[in-house]
């Protein structure tokens, strides 16, 4: 087949992040160099983000029926970008301390950023497991790459297997749909379930198959039980990456399958995402309770979040897309921040992260920059007002109380007040005096990195969304984030 040269530059986001792989790995063969390997990588992905502008101005448009270039996928695909750019910059300052190979890390994290990338482009069953694979294959072995550690390789394995028995319940629910339906596209797809009816056994068992591996990506509960483990022993910017552009890439992809193949008319899957949402919004936060380890917590945290998101797509229509866009950027900029703590305090590599709560004991008399950071992100993670994910809750509970989702609604508010005791007890671990320290022999090593510059314009982008969200609201809605 050819393509149109309006195909052509509508890919260039793509396009510029596989010439980007291909020119790391040809680096990497020539010349192992740490810096220069970053480097190149960052110059590409740059180079991508900007592409996403020129991409703009030739969609929508549909690339095969496998990937449709709109404002919706330009808008996820810049997002994504972003963050892998910042996961990228995280990672220079930590690998520094790293022994063995450094340069390979960047590779496999482009490759991940791809299959993002497809994703969010994903109109069909057969890119969105593309999309998936690719994204997910490399986070195997970024997750166990210190692999001395027997945490990141006990990580790497556990990711590997329950992602493999994942993907195989994906494959088997999207045949028993296809079977049924004889389409993959998911607006093909919507047509046919309207004239099959909603009581077809295979379709039923299939939806729930898909279900199955779409929640282990997002690590919903009953599917979180690999989050904790995986989060704790990866390096703590690949934990970040995981967090962030990982399960944004895969719900930007189901958001696309729940509007265009008309998934609020399904009512077995909206009652299915119900009790999804209310056990992630609960059990989260209640097993994020008993955390003394802030990966862990963290983890825990996350599964609560997505469990709110969900609360935005259950709830449908337009201000429900929109809400799920707010909420996905002010959760990847708090995200990003708190890892990137984390990644400062355990960088350069040492064999194993700063990952305790206890390690944060007094940090704001060591290293008060940071600290000041880290409780600025763990504010807007319980979403205080004048932080940004105060607007991220705010959106989704307005959807949920106008979709009259009250059972969700409360379940929302019970979870962010218990969220709210375990963030404060973070906070607190910070400001606590240990004996014998003074604020005047507090260290300020970390200003200089670029990481520390970086997560620093996290937090005041953060603060900013918090007092002036408008700009980011606007974003939203003409940028790409609505269908």
């Amino acid at each position: 087949m050819s393509f149109s040269f309006a195909q052509f530059m509508a890919l260039l986001p793509i396009e510029v992040v596989s010439a980007t792989i291909v020119f790391v790995m040809m680096a990497i063969a020539l010349r192992r160099n740490h810096w220069w390997n970053a480097t190149f990588s960052v110059i590409g992905l740059n180079a991508a983000l900007f592409s996403c502008l020129i991409a703009l101005k030739y969609s929508p448009i549909t690339v095969t029926p496998l990937l449709t270039i709109d404002h919706y996928a330009l808008g996820y695909t810049a997002l994504l970008i972003a963050t892998t750019l910042a996961t990228a910059t995280l990672l220079h300052a930590y690998m520094e301390g790293y022994a063995q190979n450094k340069e390979e890390i960047y590779l496999l994290l482009c490759l991940s950023a791809l299959g993002a990338i497809v994703l969010a482009s994903a109109t069909h069953f057969a890119s969105l497991f593309i999309g998936l694979e690719l994204l997910s294959v490399p986070l195997y072995a970024m997750i166990a790459y210190p692999h001395r550690s027997k945490r990141s390789l006990e990580g790497g394995i556990k990711y590997l297997i329950l992602s493999a028995v994942a993907s195989a319940f994906l494959l088997f629910g999207i045949a028993l749909v296809y079977s049924q339906t004889g389409a993959l596209a998911f607006s093909s797809i919507a047509v046919k379930l309207h004239s099959l009816g909603a009581d077809n056994i295979y379709l039923l068992v299939g939806g729930a198959f898909i279900l199955v591996g779409i929640g282990f990506k997002l690590s919903v509960v009953p599917f979180h039980l690999w989050t904790p483990d995986v989060y704790e022993g990866a390096p703590a910017p690949v934990t970040a990456y995981l967090a962030t552009a990982s399960k944004t890439a895969v719900f930007a992809v189901l958001l696309r399958y729940f509007v265009q193949g008309r998934g609020h008319d399904q009512q077995t899957l909206v009652d299915a995402l119900s009790a999804l949402a209310v056990a992630s919004m609960i059990i989260g936060n209640v097993l994020a309770l008993m955390q003394s380890n802030l990966k862990r917590l963290l983890a825990y945290s996350s599964i609560a979040h997505f469990g709110y998101c969900l609360v935005a797509l259950i709830a449908s229509g337009p201000l429900a897309v929109e809400a799920v866009g707010v909420y996905l950027i002010t959760y990847v900029i708090t995200t990003l921040g708190a890892f990137g703590v984390v990644t400062l305090a355990s960088s350069p590599y040492k064999g194993q992260d700063a990952d305790l709560i206890s390690d944060y004991r007094g940090l704001f008399w060591r290293r008060p920059y940071l600290a000041s950071i880290l409780t600025a992100m763990m504010l807007s993670l319980a979403g205080i007002p004048v932080t940004a994910g105060f607007i991220g809750k705010f959106y989704v509970t307005a959807v949920g109380v106008d979709g009259r989702l009250w059972w969700l609604v409360g379940a929302l508010v019970l979870g962010s007040a218990i969220g709210l005791y375990y963030y404060l007890r973070v906070l607190m671990s910070l400001f606590l005096v240990e004996a014998g320290m003074k604020r005047s022999t507090a260290p300020l090593n970390w200003g200089a990195q670029v990481g520390g510059i970086m997560v620093l314009l996290l937090m005041l982008l953060m603060l900013g969304i918090g007092l002036y969200p408008q700009p980011v609201l606007e974003l939203v809605q003409h940028a790409g984030f609505t269908q």
